[in-house]
């Protein structure tokens, strides 16, 4: 079959990390990222380099550290001159909605050759912060105009009604999901534990296998759930391993380019992978007016779209890897795409990583390595369809992808997001009550710990019975245990607010 020489493919990728017990002899951000990206040149096995030929830099959005324009600072550290650069909002969705919106542009003309990633160093930065005394960290502040091309939605993961219940991080929002889907199944409390542990034990296996992989222990589904001095309780119903580990100093890259000019610059045929089709889409922006806290619409629309733009459905893939920042995230994308996973009979591999908590989750920056990881897998199986799936903020910002080592007949195609998103808006949303007095049921609770292993702040989620959405916060010793202990869903409670936040009982 003859190939369309836009078509976009990738045909290098590279993945670096690096563990210095002297922070201070440590790679910074940009340099780790430099690393990845020559890794990445030599991967493709060109005939020359394609560094050189560069037109497009695209980092995802550094959290350790701040450059004003990375692609810019990254270009000068490799001695090349790209025409532009770009940039990320937040958002673990950003590597693929890069991908989706870079190779579009590989396909109308307007880049030739991208390259790609992202980079975090939060494990030196803690440890240098940790030390006694501090380590100065030597990093490079450079006076560069920030970079002009921004890419992303930019509004904030949380509602104010969100935020005056201390609903502000993922490991505080995540676990709201976990108890609603724990409702939803019909569990009870260990029998949900245990289905979960069974679900991750499976990603820790796939990290187990993966020589990128920040962990490589094949952790059983019992070392998984049992609380224990190395798995402290985090946020109930998660210890530390059921968690996203950002404690790392990863970067991937990849190159992105037209098949042209990977022809050019003599990349072999088995080398390159081609970009099939891509979406994106974002459920109901803010996780509190969802209609169920334990499903996502929107990676199902999303995710339908891409194989349907793709001419195969999802049967036809072989392989998956599903963002996991937590397994709550894991099971919506699941529920909304269909898949049963190893518990239901389906043998495909859900992760080709072994996710963020045991790959690895470098800020906004996992999906350049899970994308890395895919395109590993396509070569090696050249016939066969792989999907990836990327998560921003609380289940809420989306993008997919579909690869292969063989062309699609149509190219790559990119469905458009007014599309998807339409598909989205029309559905049904949930009013929020504001500050609320009176009785709710419970759909959901989360609660945290200090490290000392104390419940200090539970959070509840609960229906009013005009079916609006009640936020609750609670201090009290003995509901935090009781919650700890049994399942609150369904259990009638009673609200009080003070001023904006609602109070438990």
């Amino acid at each position: 079959m003859a190939v369309d020489p836009r078509t976009p493919v990738i045909v290098g990728t590279g993945q670096v990390s690096q563990r210095e017990a002297d922070p201070a002899a440590a790679l910074e951000p940009v340099d780790l990222l430099a690393t990845a990206a020559r890794a990445a040149d030599a991967d493709a096995r060109a005939r020359r380099s394609l560094l050189d030929t560069v037109d497009t830099i695209a980092v995802v959005d550094i959290l350790s550290w701040k450059y004003p324009d990375p692609g810019a600072l990254l270009a000068r550290r490799l001695g090349i001159e790209p025409r532009r650069t770009v940039t990320t909002t937040v958002g673990g969705n950003s590597p693929q909605m890069l991908v989706n919106r870079l190779g579009d542009g590989v396909q109308r003309g307007e880049h030739d050759v991208v390259l790609l990633g992202g980079t975090e160093c939060m494990y030196t930065r803690w440890r240098a912060r940790r030390a006694d005394p501090k380590t100065w960290l030597p990093w490079e502040q450079p006076d560069d105009p920030p970079c002009p091309d921004v890419r992303g939605d930019d509004r904030p993961g949380s509602s104010a009604f969100e935020l005056a219940h201390l609903a502000l991080a993922p490991t505080q929002v995540y676990p709201l999901f976990e108890t609603a889907r724990r409702a939803l199944l019909g569990h009870g409390l260990d029998e949900h534990q245990r289905h979960v542990a069974r679900l991750w034990s499976h990603f820790a296996s796939a990290a187990a296998d993966n020589p990128h992989a920040w962990s490589r222990t094949p952790y059983s589904p019992d070392d998984l759930r049992t609380v224990s001095p190395d798995n402290r309780m985090v946020v109930f119903p998660y210890p530390k391993r059921l968690c996203a580990n950002i404690d790392v100093d990863q970067a991937a890259a990849m190159l992105l380019c037209s098949y042209q000019a990977a022809r050019d610059a003599g990349v072999p045929d088995g080398r390159m992978v081609f970009l099939r089709a891509g979406a994106d889409a974002h459920d109901t922006y803010f996780f509190s007016e969802r209609v169920s806290l334990a499903e996502s619409q929107a990676i199902g629309i999303a995710g339908r779209a891409a194989v349907e733009a793709a001419g195969v459905t999802l049967d036809d893939v072989a392989r998956f890897d599903l963002y996991s920042c937590f397994p709550s995230a894991v099971q919506a994308a699941m529920g909304s795409l269909g898949l049963v996973g190893p518990d239901g009979g389906d043998t495909r591999p859900l992760t080709v990583t072994g996710g963020l908590g045991f790959a690895g989750g470098p800020g906004n920056n996992y999906v350049t390595h899970s994308i890395a990881a895919m395109v590993d897998a396509c070569r090696a199986d050249p016939g066969a369809l792989g999907l990836v799936t990327a998560l921003g903020w609380y289940v809420t910002k989306h993008s997919v992808g579909v690869y292969s080592a063989t062309p699609g007949p149509d190219g790559f195609r990119v469905v458009d997001p007014r599309a998807t998103q339409g598909v989205v808006d029309v559905g049904p949303t949930r009013a929020v009550t504001g500050p609320y007095a009176g009785d709710a049921v419970v759909e959901a609770t989360s609660v945290a710990y200090e490290r000392d292993g104390t419940p200090s702040l539970g959070i509840l989620a609960a229906l009013t019975v005009d079916g609006r959405r009640a936020l609750a916060i609670s201090r009290d010793a003995d509901a935090l245990a009781s919650m700890c202990a049994e399942a609150w869903e369904g259990r009638s409670v009673t609200l009080r607010p003070d001023g904006d936040t609602n109070h438990l009982g």
